[in-house]
């Protein structure tokens, strides 16, 4: 696992060679079995191809043009009802001060990463995005007041090849028992 891990980086730059449907479906396999708080598993995943759809995605994505050449996105969205399960109105945005919207944030998280290292281990390239509003993005894919999208992830094969990513020394992120 640790060979996977440590080649995994984000790819900007994808060939238009086809993603094989057997492959999503073992990307989205792994994320379902990501661990979640009380076993709550809140998350969804819209998988996107459509070209217009991808477009617009990526300009509510802070524009970033080089997602158009990923042949998948997915779209991962947290809901709030796996916590919350009364029929209440609920909004939720980058302002929302529920604790159970950072709950499934969290969870949600966990599972995307689920599906970076999958995408790796299976020989694909992926990059997770997150620079939009949700006010931009749920019009374009319907998605309710009550979700929040926690992710874009593109998906494909690399037409780059993995620069690799320097890491701070283990040394300077450990502490046992305190500060």
């Amino acid at each position: 696992m640790l060979k996977a891990i440590a080649n995994r980086t984000s790819t900007r730059k994808y060939n238009d060679t086809p993603v094989e449907n057997e492959k999503i479906l073992q990307l989205l396999e792994s994320a379902r079995m990501s661990p979640s708080g009380m076993n709550t598993q809140p998350w969804h995943f819209i998988i996107v191809t459509d070209k217009d759809t991808k477009a617009k995605i990526a300009e509510a994505d802070h524009d970033q043009k080089w997602m158009n050449d990923a042949p998948i996105f997915i779209v991962c969205v947290a809901d709030i009802r796996a916590r919350i399960k009364d029929d209440r109105d609920i909004y939720v945005d980058e302002h929302s001060d529920f604790p159970e919207l950072k709950q499934v944030i969290r969870d949600t998280a966990v599972a995307i990463e689920h599906i970076l290292l999958e995408a790796e281990n299976i020989g694909l390239c992926s990059c997770w995005t997150g620079w939009y509003l949700q006010k931009d993005m749920r019009p374009i894919m319907d998605i309710p007041d009550d979700k929040y999208v926690v992710g874009v992830v593109t998906i494909g094969y690399s037409d780059e090849p993995g620069a690799g990513t320097q890491r701070r020394p283990l040394e300077n992120m450990i502490r046992y028992e305190k500060w």
